[in-house]
């Protein structure tokens, strides 16, 4: 982990309560009218207010990272297709929201932000991991800000843990029902596994959570309560003032809290 010599969970710990539990985050970037999610004008808003900065990454047909929520073009660009079969140079026509901004990859997102205020990278793979992982600790290498890794994927973050084990990485989970969870094609059984975060112990052996707000407080969590815990999405004030007692931070949009 670039200019981060951490050696040890204590020390990945010591270096979590730092910085994301002591920094709001903004949830794909600071966003709002006119400013699209998981854009560079959000990210850059997000820079100048102070807050870290969530954004989520997909790895394209050609090995390029995007920066990019949904696995489907249509909600944000209008246009019909998936993510995963698009080259690099097809990003730049993909409009976002209905503005100038277009998807960003990775490497410009990295070097718009530059250290400035930290980030925290969601890993969007259901599928086999491995290649986006790897492609992702291996930009990182070279990153000289602070930064953490989450995922839904249990086994995305095993892979974090054995090939770079010094990367901060925490366990997303929820109710897997209702919006948010459109994009998640998995069993009955495969969501109860996820959302009891059974495979915390045996298989990602996280260094924090980051749970649904909504679902908070529960007996799940409560299980991990030496862990870190990250609240997500909260989404106004009224939410925050609900689940602060619960969490040690939030991941958030549509209000800007208070650092």
């Amino acid at each position: 982990m670039s200019k981060q010599k951490i050696e040890s969970a204590e020390q990945q710990i010591d270096l979590f309560k730092t910085w994301l539990v002591e920094t709001p985050i903004a949830h794909r970037g600071l966003h709002g009218k006119n400013v699209p999610e998981n854009s560079l004008a959000a990210f850059s808003k997000a820079i100048e207010k102070g807050y870290a900065i969530e954004f989520d990454v997909h790895l394209l047909a050609d090995g390029t990272i995007a920066v990019f929520h949904d696995s489907s073009l249509a909600r944000m660009t209008g246009n019909d297709g998936y993510l995963k079969y698009l080259n690099k140079e097809d990003l730049k026509a993909l409009h976002l929201a209905g503005t100038k901004e277009t998807i960003p990859t990775f490497d410009e997102v990295l070097e718009l932000i530059d250290g400035k205020v930290p980030i925290l990278i969601e890993i969007k793979n259901q599928y086999k991991v491995g290649k986006l992982e790897q492609a992702i600790i291996n930009r990182l290498k070279t990153y000289k800000g602070k930064f953490a890794v989450q995922s839904f994927n249990p086994y995305s973050l095993a892979y974090f843990k054995k090939h770079s084990p010094n990367i901060i990485r925490g366990q997303l989970s929820g109710t897997f029902k209702g919006e948010g969870f459109e994009d998640l094609k998995m069993s009955k059984i495969v969501r109860y596994v996820l959302k009891h975060m059974m495979l915390n112990k045996s298989v990602s052996e996280p260094h924090f959570i980051a749970y649904q707000n909504t679902a908070l407080p529960n007996r799940i969590v409560k299980k991990y309560k030496n862990l870190p815990l990250l609240a997500w999405v909260v989404e106004s004030k009224k939410e925050y003032l609900r689940v602060v007692k619960y969490c040690d931070n939030i991941i958030f949009q549509g209000f800007e809290p208070e650092i």
